[in-house]
C-alpha cells in the first residue's frame, strides 16, 4: 500500500501542470542570471537599464514560448547562463560543474563550455591592456570629474547584487574604456591578439593549466563518453546524425539581425556602408569571399531533413515551403540578405568586443549550428543571448523598442497556439503551432 501511495503521489508530483510550471522557475533564474552577468560585464550601466535589459531578453520569442511547455530549452540556458556567471567570478571548479550540467542537459553545450574557457583566457590575457591606453582630454575630464564628485554621492546596489557606485566615476571608466578599446582596435589587429594571448599562456602555463583544468577534465569525460556512444546524439540518432549543414549558419544571422534591431537599424546600415566606403578594394574582396561562402552553403549545403518536410506544427516548415522553396532562384536571392545580416552582427560586436573574441563566438555558432541537419529556431537561443549580452546598448528606446518587438511576435504565437489549433486525418489528438 505505501508502494501505490509512493507511486501516486509521484505522479502528481510528475504532472504535466507541474513539470511545466518548473520551466517557470527556472525562467525567472535566467532573468536573474542575465541581470548578475550585465552588471559584472558592464558595472557602470545603470541598475534599471540592467534590469530592463534582463525583463527584455526574458521576452526573447524563443525564450518566452518554450518557458509555458515541457523542454529543455530553459534549462540549458539556465545552465549555460549560471556557468558563465560563475566562470566571470574566477570559480572554475563551480562553473566546470554546471558545465556538466549543461552538457547533461544538451550534449552540444560543451561547445559552449569551450566558449567560455576562451572568453576567461582573452580575459585574464588581454584584459589589462585595456587600460593602458592614452586618452588625453577624456583622461583630464575624468580625473576633473572624479575631483569634483562628493564623498558621499555613493549609490547601493540592488537586492539582486549590492554594489557602491560611484556614478561619475563608472561613467568616465566606462567612457575611457570605450575610447580605449577603440583606439587598440584600431592599433591592434587581429594577428596581434593572437600573438598576445599566446605569449602571456606561455609566461603563466602552469597557473593556466591549474585554474582551467575543471574544463579539461569535463572536456576529457565528454569524449570517453562519444568514444563510449558512438555518437554525440543520444535518442534517435538516426534523425539527428551529425550532417554539414552549412546554411543554418545563414540562417541564423538572418533570424537573429532582426530581433536584435542595434545589429538592424537605419544608422547601423550608415555605419556599415561608411566603413565600406573607407575601405573600397578591401572590402570589395571581403564581400566577393562572404558572397562566395555563402552560395556554397546555400547551394551545397542545405538540407531539408524529412522532419521539417512532414511536420507542419512548426513555423519552419511554413518558411521552408513559402520563401525559401518559393522558386528555384530564391534560396539564392536571400544570400545577399544572409551576409548582409552577419556583416552587420560583426560590425556592431567588434565596436566593444576584440576581434578574437567575435570569431570565438562565430566558430562557437558554428560548432553548435551546423552539425544539427533540422532547422530548429530553438537552437538559436543560447547564441542569441551571448550575442546581447556582449551588445552595448545603453538607451531607453532601443531597448523598449525590442521589448514591443518581443510582446507583438509573443501575442501573435501564442494567439496562434491557443485559438488555431488543427487535426491530423492520420494521427489521432488535437495539434497546434509552434515555432
Amino acid at each position: 500500500m505505501s508502494f501505490i501511495k509512493a507511486a501516486t503521489s509521484f505522479s502528481e508530483v510528475c504532472s504535466t501542470s507541474i513539470l511545466r510550471s518548473f520551466n517557470g522557475v527556472l525562467a525567472l533564474l535566467c532573468s536573474v542570471l542575465v541581470y548578475e552577468i550585465i552588471t559584472h560585464l558592464r558595472p557602470a550601466l545603470d541598475e534599471r537599464k540592467a534590469t530592463l535589459y534582463a525583463v527584455v531578453l526574458a521576452l526573447y520569442p524563443l525564450h518566452w514560448f518554450f518557458t509555458f511547455l515541457y523542454y529543455t530549452d530553459v534549462a540549458s540556458l539556465g545552465a549555460v547562463l549560471a556557468m558563465y556567471l560563475a566562470c566571470l567570478k574566477k570559480k572554475y571548479w563551480f562553473s566546470a560543474l554546471l558545465g556538466v550540467l549543461a552538457v547533461v542537459i544538451r550534449q552540444t553545450n560543451i561547445v559552449w563550455m569551450l566558449f567560455v574557457c576562451c572568453c576567461e583566457v582573452i580575459n585574464i590575457t588581454l584584459g589589462g591592456q585595456r587600460d593602458k591606453i592614452d586618452v588625453d582630454d577624456t583622461d583630464f575630464s575624468i580625473r576633473k570629474n572624479v575631483e569634483l564628485t562628493p564623498a558621499n554621492s555613493i549609490t547601493l546596489g540592488s537586492n539582486l547584487r549590492k554594489r557602491k557606485l560611484r556614478s561619475s566615476v563608472d561613467n568616465g571608466i566606462h567612457l575611457m574604456s570605450t575610447r580605449s578599446f577603440s583606439s587598440q582596435k584600431l592599433t591592434s589587429g587581429f594577428l596581434d591578439e593572437i600573438k598576445a594571448i599566446f605569449l602571456r599562456l606561455w609566461q603563466m602555463k602552469l597557473e593556466a593549466l591549474v585554474s582551467f583544468s575543471p574544463f579539461i577534465l569535463v572536456l576529457a569525460a565528454f569524449i570517453a563518453f562519444i568514444c563510449w556512444n558512438g555518437s554525440v546524439v543520444l535518442g534517435a540518432k538516426e534523425a539527428h546524425a551529425v550532417s554539414p549543414h552549412f546554411a543554418q549558419i545563414m540562417y541564423f544571422g538572418l533570424f537573429s539581425a532582426p530581433m536584435a534591431p542595434m545589429h538592424c537599424s537605419f544608422s547601423q546600415a550608415v555605419d556599415l556602408s561608411r566603413s565600406m566606403w573607407r575601405n573600397k578594394f578591401l572590402t570589395l574582396f571581403q564581400l566577393s569571399l562572404a558572397l562566395g561562402a555563402g552560395f556554397i552553403s546555400i547551394h551545397f549545403f542545405s538540407i531539408a531533413h524529412p522532419y521539417l518536410l512532414a511536420d507542419n506544427r512548426h513555423y519552419p516548415f511554413y518558411l521552408w515551403r513559402k520563401v525559401i522553396k518559393a522558386h528555384w532562384s530564391m534560396k539564392h536571392l536571400l544570400i545577399p540578405l544572409y551576409v548582409y545580416s552577419w556583416l552587420s552582427i560583426i560590425t556592431g560586436l567588434v565596436k566593444f568586443q576584440r576581434k578574437i573574441w567575435v570569431l570565438a563566438f562565430f566558430l562557437a555558432t558554428a560548432a553548435v549550428l551546423v552539425p544539427a541537419p533540422l532547422i530548429e529556431f530553438r537552437y538559436y537561443t543560447i547564441p542569441f543571448f551571448f550575442l546581447m549580452l556582449h551588445s552595448h546598448t545603453d538607451d531607453y528606446r532601443s531597448l523598449l523598442f525590442t521589448g514591443f518587438l518581443y510582446i507583438t511576435i509573443n501575442v501573435f504565437t501564442m494567439m496562434m497556439f491557443l485559438y488555431r489549433p488543427f487535426h491530423w486525418s492520420h494521427e489521432p489528438g488535437t495539434q497546434r503551432f509552434i515555432w
